[in-house]
């Protein structure tokens, strides 16, 4: 299973103590060339993460360049700074570690791989996130992996949605 090798090879995170783990996959309807220049922009992750209202970058758009991302209301958190880890643009790789916020995840750290794929006879995409973290004091494994899944799950499903409406209507960045 093509899911399965990608994560294997791509995925690996050392999972400490008092931290979890998970992977999540995505097929997109849309070329995976567009999906990349959408999930490579570290310094527009609003452009498809609803939960992002703004993002202010510091630095050049390579990695260890910081950003500063505020947050929609709804969530349990205003702020968060983050990393550009890894952008590997021949690969498609793309790696966050958040380093300040005003939120719970500590440690946090992501991987996002984009993998061409066919869906239903046309060019599509596959698209693997997987994060580790520290589990909260006060919060079991079960309830971190659960939240940061859904917001995850979240933001995967808008991106389809973004890719596959830029795909229909032939529009790129």
């Amino acid at each position: 299973m093509m899911e399965a090798q990608c994560i294997a090879r791509h995925h690996k995170h050392e999972v400490g103590r008092d931290q979890c783990s998970s992977s999540l996959i995505k097929h997109i309807k849309a070329p995976v060339d567009l999906v990349w220049s959408l999930v490579r922009r570290f310094d527009q992750p609003q452009k498809y993460k609803p939960f992002v209202s703004r993002c202010i970058m510091r630095g050049d758009l390579k990695v260890g360049s910081l950003r500063e991302v505020n947050v929609r209301s709804g969530l349990p958190a205003t702020t968060s700074t983050e990393r550009l880890e890894l952008l590997d643009d021949e690969e498609h790789i793309f790696g966050i570690r958040i380093v300040g916020g005003d939120h719970r995840l500590r440690n946090y750290s992501s991987i996002i791989t984009v993998h061409p794929e066919v869906i239903d006879g046309r060019p599509g995409t596959l698209v693997i996130e997987s994060f580790v973290v520290d589990i909260p004091d006060g919060n079991t494994e079960s309830e971190t992996v659960y939240f940061v899944e859904a917001l995850i799950n979240c933001n995967l499903k808008s991106l389809a949605d973004v890719c596959e409406r830029m795909a229909h209507s032939g529009s790129a960045n």
